[in-house]
């Protein structure tokens, strides 16, 4: 086993299993979700909590089989920027900085979906499987992935003003 493989594999899996369990959390409690999302600045929150929990479990489950998975770490870098630019931002960089936390959790999680939408899904992916994998890795792979803070500015733009008690 290609020891590159095997960590993109390990990787994927992680991000999945973490994302997954955050959109699941959102779904288990909509209601709850988005009265915290009204108390972050965001308008629509009953839409944001659904979309939230959706979006989170789908790009879970394309990051763990590896399907469209530059796509995949776009979405996942669109939440964290979100999560980063309308929360974790005002804290500083440390997670236990203050009650909101810091941006270090969200950051890191973009950067290593950043780095396996530039290094490629692996061996062990259906975007391997289906011929994918060359298409959208490397340098198509980060503009891909960039573009998930393009649709992140879009959603805060339309959906996010900053609270007056923050």
């Amino acid at each position: 086993m290609d020891t590159i493989d095997a960590a993109m594999l390990i990787l994927r899996v992680w991000l999945a299993l973490v994302i997954v369990r955050h959109g699941v959390n959102h779904g288990r409690n909509l209601e709850g979700t988005a009265s915290w999302f009204a108390s972050k600045g965001f308008r629509s929150p009953e839409t944001q909590a659904r979309i939230s929990a959706v979006g989170e479990i789908a790009i879970g489950l394309g990051l763990l089989v590896g399907l469209l998975t530059s796509f995949a770490a776009a979405g996942l870098i669109a939440i964290m920027f979100v999560a980063f630019w309308a929360i974790h931002r005002f804290a500083g960089f440390f997670v236990f900085a203050r009650p909101d936390e810091g941006y270090e959790y969200v950051s890191t999680l973009a950067v290593a979906a950043f780095v396996l939408a530039i290094v490629g899904p692996g061996r062990f992916s259906l975007d391997h499987l289906f011929g994918l994998a060359d298409r959208f890795d490397g340098w198509a792979g980060a503009v891909v992935a960039l573009a998930g803070i393009v649709a992140a500015s879009a959603q805060l733009a339309a959906f996010w003003r900053r609270p007056e008690t923050s």
